[in-house]
């Protein structure tokens, strides 16, 4: 890309990058100058507000309040781990994406290892995102249990017929703007309430104790509920889904465009180096939400459920968990809670499936199903896979209908993906990743950590997994 390319200055404007049809391709036209002062770059996040929307679902509302009610306080330093290591992996594979163009899968595919058409990694989370189906299948449940306690005249399997047909609505030919909207006001919304639920349990001293807390902080892995624990490992913070669908995001959001295509000149590397900062400032930003909302959900399993000695199972999840709210902000708030679980349930299902429709999209661009410029091509294969990543986990609803059991499932998929994408992230770092746009030493430490940290997490419980066999 030439160095006369027009550009603009998005601190003066956010909006003045033109529309393309194609967010997948760079025109000269999009390079956009990144935004210098912090209220212009908070204009410019939202990906990582997405990717919170997607988070704060299953994972916090069921798994991580259901590990609470198993083990108290004792797994607290798991969620706070899960929470805060994943990020940086996240922000390689964002790094990967502005600095080349190129989509999670795309870059993740230069991994050497087996192939067929496309590498094994790709493979891997194609597996994978079928597995966390079980998530989006419970999530639906999770919502039509709500509706149903609502108004107890329309049964539950209406419900998830409702919300398919509500999905499938919004998400057809649904583009980023729309996607980035509805998630920011899920995120608000249940974040609030459940922070203001867990304040007030910090005020209750037969649900709370700052002991209890400091112990949960020790390492200590839980005898029971160990599935648990590395599920929610798995899906609480950034899973393993999430990292994958986060460089999609910055795509459709405009930060590769907007830097250009590498040409090796000081103009790139200052606007390459501007729309990573922005990136971190997303990541950073979306770190705080999904954390405060996941420690919010772990006291309050940990404090209520567990003091109570009640844990969710099948049918009457939703009325056990309800309990985080009545029992903290009073019997009022149970319509509070319904309310607030239908808006975190139904936009993780929205935001998980808008991000793994793209990314099997672009499996199929990556298996030479369609040119990378046919940008029609594109849509169809995604609204084809919107088709099939909300009936099928209907579905399984229907065959299953245990929610937690379903959750738990999905997130020991993502948990076992969470290696392959650490060493795919390091692969990426040193072998691909332009040496001008490198992060610094420490990130790169940091990045070797979380991957070893991980490494070893999952390699623990495959041991005592293959122990009980």
């Amino acid at each position: 890309m030439s160095n006369d390319a027009p550009s603009t200055n998005a601190d003066a404007n956010p909006s003045v990058a033109p529309a393309v049809k194609d967010p997948y391709q760079f025109r000269p036209g999009d390079i956009v100058e990144p935004p210098r002062t912090l209220p212009g770059i908070l204009r410019r996040i939202g990906p990582g507000i997405i990717l919170a929307a997607s988070i704060i679902g299953s994972g916090e509302l069921i798994a991580t309040t259901t590990l609470g009610a198993q083990e108290g306080f004792t797994a607290l330093w798991i969620i706070i781990l899960s929470c805060l290591i994943k990020p940086v992996i996240q922000a390689e594979l964002g790094r990967h994406t502005i600095a080349s163009g190129e989509t999670g899968l795309e870059g993740l595919n230069h991994v050497p290892g087996p192939r067929f058409k496309v590498n094994w990694i790709v493979w891997a989370w194609a597996i994978m995102v079928l597995f966390t189906l079980l998530q989006i299948g419970a999530m639906f449940g999770g919502v039509a249990q709500v509706m149903n306690l609502l108004i107890p005249a329309v049964p539950v399997t209406v419900w998830v017929l409702f919300f398919l047909a509500l999905t499938l609505a919004l998400l057809l030919g649904g583009a980023y703007a729309r996607i980035e909207k509805l998630a920011m006001v899920k995120v608000g919304l249940f974040t609030l309430l459940t922070l203001l639920a867990a304040v007030v349990l910090i005020r209750t001293p037969q649900y709370f104790s700052w002991k209890e807390v400091i112990e949960g902080l020790q390492f200590h892995l839980p005898s029971e509920g160990l599935s648990t624990a590395v599920a929610v490992f798995g899906i609480t913070g950034v899973g393993a889904s999430e990292l994958f669908m986060y460089p999609y995001w910055c795509v459709e959001k405009g930060y590769a465009r907007f830097t250009g295509k590498r040409d090796g000149t000081s103009d790139w590397h200052r606007r390459a180096s501007g729309w990573i900062h922005v990136m971190h400032v997303d990541i950073f930003v979306s770190m705080i939400i999904y954390t405060v909302a996941t420690l919010a959900f772990y006291l309050l399993g940990a404090g209520i459920l567990h003091g109570m000695g009640k844990v969710p199972a099948a049918k009457d999840m939703i009325p056990v968990l309800s309990n985080i709210y009545t029992q903290t902000l009073g019997p009022w708030s149970l319509w509070l809670f319904y309310f607030g679980a239908i808006v975190t349930l139904y936009g993780t299902i929205f935001a998980s499936t808008a991000a793994n429709s793209r990314a099997y999209a672009d499996l199929c661009r990556l298996m030479g199903l369609f040119a990378p410029d046919d940008y029609a091509r594109r849509v169809a294969f995604r609204n084809g896979f919107i088709l099939f990543l909300t009936v099928v986990p209907v579905i399984m609803f229907l065959s299953f209908e245990s929610p937690v059991k379903m959750v738990v499932a999905g997130g020991l998929a993502q948990a076992m993906m969470l290696p392959v994408i650490g060493i795919g992230t390091l692969y990426l770092r040193h072998r691909r990743l332009p040496n001008e746009i490198a992060p610094s030493t420490w990130v790169t430490v940091l990045l070797w950590v979380a991957t070893i940290i991980i490494i070893g997490l999952m390699s623990y419980y495959l041991l005592v997994t293959i122990k009980k066999m």
